[in-house]
């Protein structure tokens, strides 16, 4: 098998606010759009971000209800510090703060105005 690009597709009931959110505050760019659709990318991450609007007949039966709850779409940066600042300072609510675990691993979360729960976080050990 060859995997020639990675996408993560979550169910939203408003796509167009999820798309704007990465869009205003994560420099993602709207590469296709369409009536409950959205794929966003950025060079540097290496995936498409997909954002599918709640009760979309083209996805199966079982799933059009569901939405992107338990999920946490993870960004390590390099000034983790500085992009806590930014974020606050556009008024951006910090839904979990800059938190160090025992591991290493830091981080704090947003969230976006369907619930998706994004995370910035960088490694010190």
């Amino acid at each position: 098998m060859r995997i020639s690009a990675t996408a993560i597709s979550l169910i939203v009931d408003d796509v167009p606010a999820s798309s704007a959110f990465l869009r205003e505050h994560f420099g993602f760019s709207e590469e296709m759009a369409a009536e409950g659709f959205a794929s966003l990318k950025r060079a540097d991450t290496g995936a498409n971000i997909v954002f599918l609007s709640r009760g979309l007949p083209t996805l199966p039966e079982h799933q059009r209800n569901t939405h992107a709850g338990g999920l946490i779409v993870a960004f390590e940066v390099e000034d983790l510090e500085g992009e806590f600042e930014r974020l606050r300072d556009e008024g951006v609510p910090i839904t979990m703060p800059l938190t160090t675990e025992e591991w290493g691993e830091r981080a704090f979360q947003v969230t976006d105005p369907n619930g998706v729960i994004v995370q910035l976080v960088d490694w010190k050990g």
